[in-house]
């Protein structure tokens, strides 16, 4: 598996250029069945990788431009009541996809981004009184701009509580700028992509994350972490369960991805920056990579 998953990080960066590890935690939040933020500055190639992860999975796929004037309804369907059938007749929304793009989500207001609350927590949406089940696998891959440009409403807790992983882009370094701007289109090269990872493959993955052992030192680790969060000076809270679990799920398919059958220390270090710090930026964003890394260096691996 190992051999696959290198195949398929190495197509993917031949399209997101220099972005190596981002690859590497968007496929892994895939992998252990979570959902991505992916947030920076427009013109970062956020839409490109989250397209690029869908057509290397061979996923249906679906983009929801979020804007200011987007309903609920425009994300998750609406009922019509239809003469010829009398009765209400049910037309699905793009949410209704293996993966599904919410483009700068924080661009709608908070009503229409938590109408993803239910879908993203626990796969399925109700409408008009009926549960209905989404596709599976399922993933949501959101955008973000930064806070503080304009037209912008801040993402919930509640709401970036639902992403395992929150991962910045950044700028590309010379080298790899050099070859995007002497290089093809890049929305070409997407287009071209077949997939490699297949949807039989993934889901193989998927279950295998969860075979992935973790020892009670390695355990005993993670709930230090845990812990030590509840109790840093500025924050109201710490890290929830949900976020515990989550760390551990994605330290398990990074392991998986590294060939691995067991957690190390050093993949739960690998994917903890990118499971935290959404999770810590209460009061001063500017803090929450600076406290992510404050727990990483004084909390020990063995106690």
């Amino acid at each position: 598996m190992k051999k696959l998953m290198d195949a398929t990080v190495a197509q993917l960066n031949q399209i997101l250029l220099g972005k190596d590890e981002q690859v590497r935690l968007a496929l892994c939040s895939l992998l252990a069945r979570g959902h991505l933020l992916i947030e920076d500055i427009p013109g970062m190639g956020k839409t490109t990788l989250s397209h690029a992860l869908a057509r290397i999975t061979g996923l249906s796929y679906q983009r929801i431009q979020f804007t200011n004037d987007l309903l609920p309804s425009d994300v998750l369907g609406f009922a019509m009541y239809d003469r010829q059938a009398g009765a209400l007749v049910f037309h699905p929304g793009p949410v209704f996809s293996q993966v599904v793009l919410a483009d700068e989500i924080n661009r709608a207001s908070p009503r229409t981004q938590s109408s993803l609350l239910e879908a993203m927590e626990e796969g399925q949406v109700s409408i008009e009184g009926e549960t209905r089940p989404l596709p599976q696998p399922f993933f949501v891959i959101a955008t973000q701009n930064p806070v503080e440009q304009g037209g912008t409403y801040p993402l919930p807790e509640s709401q970036l509580d639902r992403f395992l992983m929150r991962v910045r882009l950044g700028y590309p370094d010379p080298k790899a700028e050099r070859a995007l701007l002497e290089g093809e289109d890049r929305r070409l090269l997407t287009d071209r992509i077949e997939p490699q990872l297949r949807p039989d493959d993934l889901a193989t993955l998927q279950a295998g994350v969860s075979r992935v052992t973790a020892s009670p030192a390695l355990l005993d680790y993670v709930q230090r972490l845990l812990d030590h969060s509840r109790r840093m000076p500025g924050l109201m809270y710490g890290l929830s369960p949900r976020a515990g679990l989550g760390l551990l799920r994605a330290a398990r398919a990074w392991a998986l991805m590294q060939g691995r059958h067991h957690v190390l220390p050093d993949d739960i270090q690998a994917v903890f920056p990118s499971v935290a710090e959404h999770r810590l930026e209460q009061g001063d964003p500017g803090k929450s990579a600076e406290r992510v890394q404050q727990l990483l260096s004084t909390v020990a691996v063995i106690s």
